[in-house]
């Protein structure tokens, strides 16, 4: 059970319903991690730009390889909410989580992913080369700035104890 209790609709003060409806208008769901979150309705909008970052990433990566990027940073964190999220995409896109075969570009996102959850000052000279070779430098940062927000994600969720979304349950890893 999370540590915390997410909003009650009903009884939610006018700001906090206003940025639920805007959040449902926008992207048409609302998570238990939201419903948290939603008790500053600031802090909902700080993680919300989550969105906007990966919308900047999307004319230079595809979906699947923001996708294996966030799960990455989630996997090497042990979040499992942003885990099995990741895995619905895949699984929904046709793919199979534990059978993907990342292209070259994938891997490195993968590789920089698992650097920055693990320790962010560690990451790899070799790393950031072959990043920089293949993006420019805003694209790097956009990529960076949203890392920072999938583990801000991660430690929310983890910390939290944010109770699985039951849309997700059929999506976990079976160990």
């Amino acid at each position: 059970m999370a540590h915390l209790a997410p909003i009650d609709y009903a009884t939610a003060s006018a700001e906090i319903r206003a940025e639920h409806d805007r959040e449902l208008e926008l992207r048409g769901r609302m998570t238990n991690m939201k419903r948290i979150l939603l008790r500053s309705p600031a802090a909902h909008r700080i993680y919300a730009e989550w969105f906007t970052l990966r919308d900047l990433l999307r004319p230079t990566l595809d979906d699947r390889a923001i996708w294996l990027f966030s799960m990455a940073i989630a996997e090497t964190m042990r979040a499992e909410i942003p885990v099995t999220f990741f895995r619905r995409a895949l699984i929904d896109s046709g793919l199979d989580p534990e059978a993907i075969q990342p292209t070259a570009e994938e891997t490195l996102l993968i590789e920089f992913g698992k650097a920055v959850a693990a320790d962010a000052s560690t990451v790899p000279d070799a790393t950031w080369a072959a990043l920089k070779a293949r993006y420019d430098e805003t694209l790097l940062v956009n990529l960076t700035a949203f890392a920072g927000i999938m583990v801000a994600t991660c430690v929310f969720t983890n910390a939290v104890k944010v109770d699985l979304d039951p849309e997700l349950e059929g999506y976990r890893r079976v160990r």
